[in-house]
């Protein structure tokens, strides 16, 4: 009997729905090629939830998401939005809060760039001849993003003051340094700590932290420590000296943004959003969204670059559902199709600019 999967999507604005559902079709073919069977509905989130329900989370999208085994994630947000009061703006009324619900506490974004289209670095290729291969953990549920007290409020003397709260606690820095363990594990063994531990209370507890848990947990792992300003440097400098890159949440939402672009475009960056919850499959119940934003100024127009949002269902594959081998077909295949040649976006594809169909076709027919 063929495996069910079970999960929820949540295409969001812009590009979202477009990408989302060429992502879909390919995963269609993957399913009848590797024998499961897929049970998916769509729901709103975002700036679509805030114009159809009033709110970007909906109490509809977030039952439909207790109800599965994963999410799939497109994008949100947008102009249309911005005037909102910072409360009520898709991002920060939608992601966060599902974070929170889900406990959605690992961030696992892959920073990979083929060695066949370096060019498209903004590195010079002689620095990274072999392409680049990274993986950024980051700790996405604690934090200055979610740290209490948080306010602006008005002095005495008329001025505006705001305040954010930096917040860690030890059982966070554990739960996330074995995430960067078990990745590990799976690459070259080798995790740099990144925090600002010569400034910060946080990060002083955080490096504390870590050494004492990998020296208990993991001996068989290099760890090494750099700080924030210096990992940004050397990431630009010689990326590939890192294997994976481990961080807290304002850092890891920094870095890993650089790691985008130094790997040459947010258009081929997937990542995996972990719980602590169990799924029916005996796994990490998940969100897996592209890395880059919503796109506005492309919506429609049938030029989005679909392969993070495909590239976002295979680690849906993967870490939720346990299909290895059917994850790794689908990256296989977009390398293959994207190392052909020319342009979807800003990725290099082939010999004439092609579109979001096209290229989801060209991974299909390398499947």
């Amino acid at each position: 009997m063929s495996t069910n999967i079970k999960f929820a999507v949540l295409p969001g604005d812009g590009i979202g729905p477009e990408v989302m559902k060429v992502a879909l079709e390919v995963l269609d073919v993957v399913a009848k090629k590797f024998d499961f069977t897929m049970d998916y509905k769509w729901a709103d989130v975002g700036g679509a939830a805030i114009d159809n329900h009033g709110k970007a989370l909906p109490e509809s999208t977030v039952e439909l998401c207790r109800c599965s085994d994963a999410i799939l994630f497109g994008s949100i947000g947008g102009p249309k939005w911005e005037s909102l009061p910072p409360n009520e703006q898709p991002e920060r009324a939608a992601l966060l809060p599902l974070r929170k619900i889900f406990q959605l506490f690992a961030n696992v974004r892959p920073g990979l760039l083929y060695a066949e289209i370096a060019d498209a670095s903004p590195l010079r290729r002689e620095r990274i001849p072999n392409g680049i291969d990274i993986v950024c953990i980051r700790e996405l549920t604690g934090g200055i993003y979610f740290g209490q007290p948080k306010s602006t409020v008005t002095l005495e003397n008329g001025e505006k003051q705001a305040i954010d709260t930096m917040v860690y606690k030890t059982s966070e820095i554990e739960r996330i340094a074995q995430v960067a363990i078990d990745t590990a594990r799976g690459r070259g063994r080798k995790v740099c700590s990144v925090d600002k531990a010569n400034v910060l209370e946080t990060s002083v507890l955080w490096r504390k932290t870590v050494a004492d848990y990998f020296k208990k947990n993991a001996p068989d792992i290099a760890l090494t420590n750099l700080y924030v300003d210096n990992a940004a440097m050397q990431l630009v400098r010689d990326p590939n000296q890192f294997d994976v890159l481990f961080t807290e949440n304002m850092f890891g939402d920094i870095l890993s943004d650089e790691m985008s672009v130094v790997c040459g475009s947010l258009g081929m960056m997937a990542s995996a959003s972990l719980g602590l919850g169990v799924n029916s499959h005996g796994l990490r119940f998940g969100l897996y969204e592209p890395a880059g934003g919503s796109a506005p100024d492309i919506a429609g127009k049938g030029i989005a670059n679909p392969c993070a949002q495909i590239l976002s269902a295979a680690l849906m594959l993967r870490h939720s559902f346990g299909m290895e081998e059917a994850a790794s077909a689908i990256e296989k295949a977009v390398k293959a199709a994207v190392t052909g040649g020319t342009r979807t976006g800003d990725i290099a594809f082939g010999g004439a600019s092609v579109g979001t169909r096209e290229m989801a076709e060209a991974i299909v027919a390398k499947l």
